[in-house]
């Protein structure tokens, strides 16, 4: 189910909207309604990403176990090249192993 909503747009980006839309061979309604979906999911997917992180941060603070960025590298590529690496061990922080 689709509900009206009225939009008020300045000329000139009412303008840029209509010639890119053009060109996209899309009405400009059809183009608003795709650039609002994909900034949407974006904001989502940014606010996410943001709790995921704090989420990570709570971990390293309560377990205080990381992971070295050089050993995770040299893990992936040794996957990538097709060998069958051991995974990296996480450690204490602030800790090399």
């Amino acid at each position: 189910m689709t509900s009206a909503t009225t939009l008020k747009l300045p000329q000139t980006l009412k303008a840029r909207i209509a010639a890119v839309a053009h060109e996209l061979d899309k009405t400009p309604h059809a183009f608003m309604i795709e650039a609002l979906a994909a900034q949407t999911e974006h904001a989502e997917r940014r606010r996410q990403f943001v709790v995921d992180a704090l989420d990570a941060e709570t971990e390293v603070a309560t377990q205080g176990l990381i992971h070295d960025a050089d050993d995770v590298f040299a893990w992936l590529r040794a996957k990538v090249a097709g060998e069958a690496p051991h995974r990296p061990r996480p450690r204490k922080r602030g800790k090399r192993a």
